[in-house]
């Protein structure tokens, strides 16, 4: 498209578009820029795989026509809470039993792996990352699941997937295909952001045990919230700390290592070195992922 004047998450904007938008703020001079954000995508039909409306990435295109001189916003009616800050508190909790278990996988006895995004366990799942995980915990934003693991009574370890990041050099070279042959399709890759086994267990097997189990389940969990599957599997590894053992003993593919640069970094600061570990969800992952809606 010869005149785009701006491109933002996967959505090119020409000049139509924007005298669009023009006529509608003009028509709408009372709307508050959340408001006009719902007209648009509710005008364009801008929705999520689920039927909700992208209103919180419509507004942030918006903000970027804004500031690019494009459109002329209404003013801000008032600024948020510093939500960097708010995802990561975390509630109070009863105190669980951390007394060391050692032993075999088996001597665990059952293990429910159990989902807790708005139930009463997420709270313990953000309080056991938030003491136990080396980075913490930050609510996490857009689709996501929460899984929670306990023998009896116990909770032994916490698993927390998200969307996946939307530009991976590394994930283009083993789908074997440029982010944009499959860009609509991002939806369908999960990101493990989260895995901790609680520090008072010394059970072998059990990483990559579980591993496999909430791979065999995750994609069916998905389509019942968000109502589409998942297709591939994806986490960091940081080397500095671990050696990804895990996720090999769990047929995990090791793609390749970062150059030491986040996703978001605009800047030379180095972070560690993290290898990019996968797990299709099945042989026809790649088909599925380029396949055009």
């Amino acid at each position: 498209m010869s005149d785009v004047l701006l491109s933002y998450r996967g959505r090119s904007l020409g000049g139509a578009d924007v005298d669009f938008l023009r006529e509608l703020i003009a028509r709408h001079p009372g709307l508050s820029r959340r408001q006009l954000s719902v007209k648009v995508c509710q005008a364009w039909n801008w929705v999520q795989p689920n039927g909700q409306l992208r209103d919180m990435v419509c507004r942030g295109l918006m903000l970027a026509l804004h500031r690019a001189g494009h459109i002329e916003l209404p003013a801000k009616r008032y600024s948020p809470h510093n939500n960097a800050i708010a995802h990561r508190r975390v509630a109070e909790v009863a105190a669980c039993d951390t007394s060391p278990i050692a032993g075999s996988l088996a001597a665990l006895g059952p293990l429910e792996i159990r989902l807790v995004r708005r139930t009463q366990g997420e709270k313990l799942f953000a309080h056991l990352l938030s003491r136990y995980h080396y980075l913490g915990y930050s609510r996490p934003v857009g689709e996501h699941l929460k899984y929670l693991v306990l023998a009896g009574p116990r909770p032994i370890a916490c698993l927390g997937w998200s969307s996946a990041p939307r530009q991976l050099n590394l994930r283009d070279q083993f789908v074997g295909a440029p982010k944009e042959a499959y860009r609509h399709n991002l939806h369908c890759i999960a990101y493990n952001t989260r895995y901790l086994i609680a520090p008072w267990l010394a059970v072998p097997h059990l990483a990559s045990h579980l591993l496999g189990r909430v791979a065999r389940r995750i994609s069916a969990d998905w389509q019942e919230l968000y109502h589409h599957p998942i297709h591939l599997l994806e986490s960091f590894v940081d080397i500095e700390r671990f050696r990804g053992a895990c996720y090999r003993a769990a047929n995990w593919i090791c793609v390749g290592r970062s150059e030491g640069r986040g996703t978001k970094s605009k800047t030379e600061d180095k972070t560690s070195i993290k290898e990019l570990w996968v797990y299709p969800l099945g042989q026809e992952f790649r088909h599925k992922l380029l396949r055009r809606p």
